[in-house]
């Protein structure tokens, strides 16, 4: 078996516990920052980034300051990213602008980007053009159109790129979905354990859209998430309620804040 396949296997078997036991008394909850990680090299130049990776430019840099300068009021009690070095290095950057570079983060590999198998580093046109024909459309433009429009929702297109992998290895949303749903529920039952009422967790665009692909009605569970856009979930009495979705108020506080100095 492929290194890659067994890894995938692997991850998705640690995040098939999901519905676990209620560890939180009537009045416990917790609250979990999804944010995004900051803008990277493959960002810049339009490539497809799953698990391949690429550090920030100095402007993934800069945008993450100013994430962390915006959410240094939030009291977080853990921190938690994948693997992947973009996430590693935009919560460094958020630590460092909030005082706090000696905290553990924890690592969790269910936490990452989607794995787009064969299209990994191929220009992300190709690979969404790629899907839309499959689909039945003219091109990648008018896919986003019909996207945009609420006519194709992102887990039908993931399951096409999915099926047009020539490799046979990108994830299906099912799959993204569930690491990631794992990842969330070992975040939170450490949390209840542990007395945690906020977690800061950095990941991937299209993984956290598949997270909230059945959490929630909002039509923003389709739009892009830019980068170092919030998610913000709230776990209380055993259910999960999405609160915002691609939310860059943080990221706009901290660039006024920084500004000042």
């Amino acid at each position: 078996m492929k290194f890659k396949t067994w890894l995938l296997a692997s991850m998705l078997s640690l995040s098939s516990f999901s519905a676990f036991p209620v560890l939180a008394t009537e009045n416990d909850s917790v609250n979990i920052y999804f944010a995004r990680h900051g803008k990277t090299i493959l960002n810049t130049y339009d490539k497809v980034q799953g698990w391949s990776d690429s550090p920030l430019t100095s402007d993934g840099v800069e945008t993450a300051r100013y994430l962390g300068a915006g959410l240094k009021g939030i009291p977080f009690d853990s921190y938690y990213t994948s693997d992947a070095g973009r996430q590693r290095e935009t919560m460094q950057v958020i630590l460092q602008e909030t005082g706090k570079s000696a905290v553990k983060v924890t690592e969790l590999p269910g936490l990452r980007e989607m794995f787009f198998g064969g299209f990994e580093g191929t220009p992300n046109k190709y690979m969404w053009d790629f899907a839309a024909k499959r689909a039945g459309m003219a091109s990648s433009e008018v896919l986003f159109k019909q996207i945009a429009e609420g006519k194709v929702d992102l887990v039908t297109m993931v399951n096409v790129i999915s099926q047009s992998d020539e490799k046979k290895e990108a994830e299906s949303a099912l799959q993204v979905k569930t690491r990631m749903k794992g990842a969330m529920d070992t975040m939170v039952q450490n949390a209840l354990k542990n007395g945690d009422k906020n977690i800061l967790s950095v990941s991937s665009g299209l993984s956290m859209l598949m997270m909230l692909s059945d959490m929630t009605d909002s039509p923003n569970k389709n739009k892009p998430l830019k980068n170092a856009a919030v998610v913000k979930i709230t776990y209380k009495d055993g259910k999960y309620t999405v609160v915002d979705i691609g939310d860059m108020s943080y990221v706009a506080k901290g660039k006024e804040i920084l500004n000042k100095k």
